[in-house]
């Protein structure tokens, strides 16, 4: 019981500490959840569309928040955000295709 108190803790702290970094956590997460389940059910097609988005919205919030506030490993953090960008815009693509 005490572990979630302090999982809780550090979650409530980290949300208030950064927020913009903690959206994008969010987003990033569920977006691992949403591609998760794509994955193992082919026929999910709504669930890929909803995590490509989120990708897609959080490597935008994050260039823009690199670019407004640089962080001490900006170019590598910017050059993650653009490839999930590029690897998210091919994933709507192939998806387009697809259908």
């Amino acid at each position: 019981m005490r572990s979630w108190r302090f999982w809780l803790n550090t979650l409530i702290l980290s949300s208030q500490y950064n927020p913009p970094r903690f959206v994008e956590l969010l987003m990033l997460t569920l977006a691992i959840a949403m591609l998760t389940i794509s994955s193992l059910v082919p026929t999910e097609i709504p669930y890929m569309v909803l995590g490509l988005s989120f990708v897609i919205g959080a490597s935008i919030s994050i260039l823009v928040r690199e670019g407004i506030a640089p962080s001490p490993q900006t170019r590598v953090t910017q050059l993650t955000a653009l490839l999930l960008l590029i690897v998210s815009f091919y994933g709507f693509a192939d998806l387009i295709r697809m259908l």
